[in-house]
């Protein structure tokens, strides 16, 4: 994977996720409950979080990003993914699924983090 391509990810990741979290704060703070806009609120930081340090991830110099990248892409859209879709759905047996995706952004950043100390 080159870097252009995780700058690619984190830039789409970013863009998606200033229109969520526009919508949210403007297009559902009448539509979803409380709780519900929380979990929303909570998608579009972790979200914005990955995208930030992938498009970092793609302006340096790691050497094989490949596995951290899509650990980190695959939780994100696991992790947000679950919590965009409890808000709208109700459905709360996603928040069994959402840790998945957390467990998912921690083990890439720790690769990262592995492979910047091993050089």
């Amino acid at each position: 994977m080159t870097n252009r391509t995780v700058l690619f990810l984190g830039s789409l990741l970013a863009a998606l996720g200033v229109g969520l979290g526009a919508f949210g704060a403007h297009g559902l703070r009448n539509v979803l409950s409380a709780t519900e806009l929380a979990w929303w609120n909570t998608a579009v930081q972790y979200q914005m979080w990955q995208a930030v340090g992938l498009v970092g991830l793609g302006a340096g110099k790691l050497a094989r990003p490949g596995l951290p990248v899509a650990m980190l892409v695959l939780g994100t859209l696991i992790f947000s993914g679950s919590l965009y879709t409890m808000a709208f759905s109700g459905w709360r047996w996603l928040g069994m699924v959402t840790p998945v995706g957390g467990g998912l952004m921690i083990a890439g950043w720790l690769l990262v983090a592995w492979r910047a100390l091993r050089g």
